[in-house]
């Protein structure tokens, strides 16, 4: 039940790279950000699933994934939003979350190969943060990715409140230390799921402009 779960996303995320490259390359209509998000999000679970089964440490492709996701979706609402002083907001926290999450790395290097419950917790919300001002915005704008949105803030909301629960159950038995695994994974799917729903409704043929 755990492969089909991770594989299904597997299978869900290249899906989702692939018509939103389509819509982007071909129809200049994709967001530039969130095709790099999403390309990047393919490569680096790739590397992950490759490293896990040459039973090699992944947990710094992982470490290394939250920063790019916080990075990218960053720079992804930040290109939606129309304010000036909410472009500099993602500019100054962006900044200030990487000098922090950079120096305790520096402080002590061994965190790239541990399970960085600060990292994830820290560059998840302020990803959260930045959907949350893009879907106050929407109230008097253009529902623009919408349904995206939607899905980024459960699922990373979601996904920290589990990561959170998995860490202070690791002393527990082998059933409830893995629910919490199981349910991001379920997230996951969700997750990918809204993003798929959003090409479908804002660029596929149906539903815009051509």
């Amino acid at each position: 039940m755990d492969d089909f779960l991770i594989y299904f996303g597997y299978l869900l995320l290249a899906v989702t790279v692939g018509l939103y490259s389509f819509s982007f390359f071909r129809k200049e209509k994709a967001n530039v950000f969130l095709l790099l998000y999403l390309g990047f999000s393919f490569v680096v679970q790739f590397g992950m699933e490759l490293l896990y089964h040459l039973k090699m440490n992944n947990l710094l492709l992982m470490n290394l994934f939250f920063l790019g996701q916080m990075v990218l979706l960053g720079l992804f609402y930040r290109s939606l939003y129309k304010q000036e002083i909410q472009k500099k907001f993602v500019l100054i926290t962006l900044g200030l979350a990487l000098v922090i999450l950079i120096a305790r790395l520096v402080y002590d290097p061994a965190l790239q190969f541990k399970f960085n419950l600060f990292q994830i917790t820290v560059t998840s919300l302020l990803t959260v943060v930045f959907a949350l001002i893009h879907f106050y915005n929407m109230i008097t704008e253009k529902k623009e990715y919408y349904y995206l949105t939607i899905g980024v803030i459960g699922y990373m909301f979601g996904g920290t409140v589990l990561f959170l629960i998995g860490n202070l159950t690791i002393g527990l038995s082998d059933d409830i230390k893995y629910l919490s695994w199981r349910l991001n994974a379920f997230l996951f799917i969700v997750y990918y799921f809204f993003i798929l729903f959003e090409w479908m409704k804002s660029f596929s043929k149906k539903n815009a402009e051509i």
